[in-house]
């Protein structure tokens, strides 16, 4: 079973992930990134890559794709707010 961050782990795991670009979004508790990538079909590719990620962890983004950017929002809707898996899915789509 999924469960929220704890605040402990809240510190020590989305530290690294908001040095990277990524933020938190308190009226929600969820973190957001844009990606920005040089044409359509980068975006399009990268998003294609991440799919397959969130599909193999049943743990699946919050996205829109415009041209050349790709905004992506993680949250667990199961626990209502942020969990591990949106940490694991959020590096996963950084190395990308």
């Amino acid at each position: 079973m999924t469960e929220k961050l704890s605040n402990a782990a809240r510190e020590a795991m989305l530290g690294p992930l908001l040095e990277n670009g990524w933020q938190l979004d308190q009226s929600r508790d969820a973190i957001a990134k844009t990606f920005k990538f040089g044409s359509f079909i980068e975006a399009f590719g990268w998003m294609t890559r991440a799919a397959i990620w969130a599909e193999k962890w049943n743990h699946h983004p919050e996205w829109r794709n415009v041209y050349n950017r790709v905004e992506v929002t993680l949250t667990t809707h199961d626990v209502d707010g942020l969990s591990s898996l949106d940490v694991k899915l959020a590096r996963k789509m950084d190395t990308l």
